[in-house]
């Protein structure tokens, strides 16, 4: 008896080990590597400066933009207050733009090596770990994930790759872990890009903690709302819903997704909303497939990958110009999709050698990507056309 149980034991570890699950926490994890690499970065570095294009150009519109302002002051508070619709704004907007400039001047530090930029992520960084200690009204959950979207990016390539000293480090560390994550980590039941921005918060906060309960957790849930966010015709005649929503009749999940009725490959629980939501959603799936690349289990072999893909191309074909059907949205459809693609692009066409033909075309032609302002910001520089 004794020696059944061990032998299906053993089997069951051999299984375990062999089936190694795709959204598991690495053994230990890969710096920098929250949504970019040190390889990534490495190429984008040599490329730029040799003056190759499209990363010169894209170089050059970071620089000149307002996030590369080595003369930037930054906006700390104790507690960011967003309503709806940033309504009211109470460092909303400072907090994420801060973010943003300090991963903006962690990627001017890399390319450069001007220790100024370095200095500058960290006097940044180092301003808002000392002062705040919430974020508060409808919005905080939303806020929380754009920003701790990109406070870990910033981290990640100072504390891996500046040879200089960041003394708060422990800190801006403590922030995160204190301030961030429990705003992030349980999820959400509004709208999908919500949840999906909040889990990229999260995955990213966790690499840089190092923490692989909450890196679990945050993929868990990652897992489940993308499955819950864009259709593919596999899923069955109706999306596939997350379990705590109770989304458990036709008309509760039509209703959910903005009153579409035909489901196709690549419609997105957001499309009929706006573009413009939609592109937040499949933009959070992409940074955190890409640094689960880079942690070494790759989303972008599963489901993820897939409906990534459908979800890309299907909202460039609209996005560039092709007439709505009247099945879709009514014929109606609200564009603006954002500088969304090149990270995903790069994955499955490039190194995964998918046709994505509208998607090519719609990255291409955006080129070279800026920042949306919110948690999206210069990815033509760090992930266009990169092998890495």
């Amino acid at each position: 008896m004794r020696r059944t149980a061990l032998l299906a034991a053993s089997a069951a570890l051999v299984a375990g080990v062999l089936a190694w699950p795709a959204d598991a926490a690495p053994s230990s994890f890969v710096h920098p590597g929250v949504t970019v690499s040190k390889g990534q970065l490495d190429f984008t570095r040599s490329k730029v400066n040799s003056g190759a294009q499209p990363w010169k150009g894209a170089f050059d519109r970071m620089m000149a933009s307002k996030y590369a302002d080595l003369n930037r002051t930054p906006e700390p508070r104790a507690v960011v207050e967003c309503g709806s619709y940033s309504n009211p704004n109470h460092g909303c907007t400072d907090e994420r733009e801060d973010a943003i400039a300090a991963y903006t001047q962690a990627l001017a530090w890399y390319i450069t090596r001007d220790e100024r930029h370095a200095r500058k992520a960290i006097e940044l960084m180092d301003a808002w770990s000392a002062v705040i200690r919430d974020h508060t009204n409808s919005n905080a959950p939303l806020q929380t994930g754009w920003a701790g979207s990109s406070w870990p990016k910033a981290a990640e390539i100072i504390k891996y790759t500046y040879t200089g000293t960041w003394a708060n480090s422990g800190r801006f560390a403590t922030m995160l872990r204190d301030v961030y994550l429990p705003e992030v980590i349980n999820g959400s039941n509004s709208n999908g890009n919500w949840e999906l921005s909040m889990m990229e918060a999260a995955v990213g906060i966790s690499v840089f903690l190092e923490d692989k309960a909450s890196y679990d957790r945050a993929m868990a849930k990652f897992r489940t709302r993308t499955a819950a966010y864009v259709y593919l015709t596999s899923d069955g005649e109706l999306p596939k819903t997350v379990p705590s929503q109770n989304l458990n009749t036709r008309e509760k999940i039509v209703k959910y997704w903005q009153g579409q009725t035909t489901f196709v490959d690549g419609l997105s629980q957001e499309t009929c909303r706006d573009f413009t939501h939609t592109g937040y959603g499949l933009s959070a799936i992409s940074h955190v497939a890409e640094t689960s690349r880079i942690q070494g289990q790759d989303l972008y072999g599963t489901d993820v990958g897939e409906r990534l893909r459908h979800g890309l191309g299907f909202h460039a074909k609209y996005q560039l110009g092709a007439a709505a059907p009247g099945w879709l949205c009514g014929g109606s459809l609200k564009l603006g999709l954002g500088p969304v693609s090149e990270v995903g692009h790069n994955a499955l066409a490039n190194r995964l050698g998918h046709t994505m033909t509208n998607t090519e075309t719609l990255t291409v032609c955006g080129r070279p990507a800026g920042s949306n302002n919110l948690f999206v910001a210069w990815e033509t520089l760090s992930h266009g056309d990169n092998p890495a």
